[in-house]
């Protein structure tokens, strides 16, 4: 047994160091049917901010969804519209879907944004950490239920 030690230390090492330096800890949350009733912050978003890290290239929503976004000549088209978004799903089952939508379609295109386990196509540089943090999430599902039309 002695001799599995440095294998054990090894292994942890080589788990710490796949770890990106300061990589949010993600917050525990429960799935309840089709949603995450529960914020994941404990406070409401701010759906400003939501808005612009939609319209935001680098958040990837209108790379595949178009919307409301008249000041983006380019939006996807492989998604559904976020036109209405808010009265197609409730705050819960907007907050499942960026979370990990996958936990809905195992078939999915859409990343699974609040996620970190279980994935096998992931660039390095967001390896161990979520695409957003908690509090993005938060903004976003906040910008999305406005979208009531």
């Amino acid at each position: 047994m002695a001799r599995l030690a440095p294998v054990t230390l090894l292994a942890a090492g080589l788990l710490a160091a796949c770890t990106p330096a300061g990589a949010e800890q993600l917050r525990p949350y429960t799935v309840v049917g089709d949603a995450i009733p529960a914020s994941l912050t404990g406070t409401n978003g701010d759906a400003t901010r939501g808005r612009a890290l939609v319209v935001e290239r680098s958040s990837t929503c209108i790379l595949c969804h178009s919307g409301p976004f008249p000041e983006q000549a380019f939006q996807g088209d492989l998604a559904p519209n976020l036109s209405g978004s808010g009265a197609r799903w409730s705050e819960g089952q907007l907050r499942l879907r960026l979370v990990d939508a996958s936990h809905l379609n195992a078939a999915t295109i859409m990343p699974s944004y609040y996620r970190v386990d279980g994935l096998t196509r992931v660039g390095n540089s967001w390896r161990g950490k979520p695409i957003l943090s908690a509090e993005q999430i938060e903004d976003i599902v906040a910008y999305l239920v406005t979208l009531r039309n």
